[in-house]
C-alpha cells in the first residue's frame, strides 16, 4: 500500500495542471493508462526485434505458424494486463464497490476485446497497408484507447 500512496502523492502532484480539463478519476486513469501504453509500445519494438526476431515462429505440435508481431502481441497483453488490473484496481478506480474477481472479470473481458480489436487493426495495418508492426502497434492501439476507456469506467470498475 505504500507504493499506492506514492504513486497517488505523485498523480497529486501534477494533478493542478490538468485539474481544469480532468475530473481526477480521468486523470489517474489517462496518466496510468498512457504510461502501460507507451511500456507495450516499447516491449512490442523490444520482443518484435529481439526476442522473435522479425520471423515466423512454427509450432509442429500443433502444426500451426504464428507471425512474430502476433507473438509479440500476446506477450505484450499478458504484461500489460497484469500492470493495468493493478494499477486501476488500486490506483484509479478505488472506490469501486465490485468484489476483485468480479473486476478481474469484467477486465478480462474488456482487454479480451479490446486486444482482439488492436489485433485485427494491427493485421489490417501490416498486411493490406504495409505499416512496420511497431507503427501499426501504436496506430492500433491509439485507435483503441476510446474503447478501452469506456469499457473500463462503465462497465470494469463502475
Amino acid at each position: 500500500m505504500k507504493l499506492v500512496k506514492l504513486i497517488h502523492s505523485f498523480l497529486d502532484f501534477f494533478y493542478p495542471l490538468f485539474k481544469r480539463f480532468f475530473d481526477r478519476t480521468t486523470y489517474y486513469y489517462a496518466v496510468c493508462g498512457v504510461s502501460n501504453l507507451v511500456l507495450s509500445w516499447f516491449l512490442f519494438f523490444i520482443f518484435y526485434q529481439f526476442l522473435f526476431k522479425k520471423e515466423n515462429w512454427h509450432f509442429p505440435l500443433v502444426n500451426i505458424t504464428l507471425s512474430s508481431y502476433t507473438m509479440t502481441a500476446f506477450l505484450c497483453f499478458i504484461i500489460s494486463f497484469s500492470i493495468g488490473f493493478t494499477l486501476l484496481k488500486y490506483v484509479v478506480f478505488t472506490k469501486s464497490h465490485l468484489k476483485g474477481i468480479t473486476q478481474l472479470f469484467r477486465y478480462a473481458v474488456s482487454a479480451l476485446i479490446t486486444s482482439f480489436t488492436s489485433w485485427i487493426l494491427l493485421k489490417i495495418f501490416i498486411e493490406t497497408f504495409n505499416f512496420f508492426p511497431t507503427i501499426a502497434n501504436i496506430v492500433s492501439s491509439c485507435i483503441v484507447v476510446v474503447i478501452s476507456y469506456l469499457l473500463q469506467r462503465k462497465f470494469s470498475f463502475r
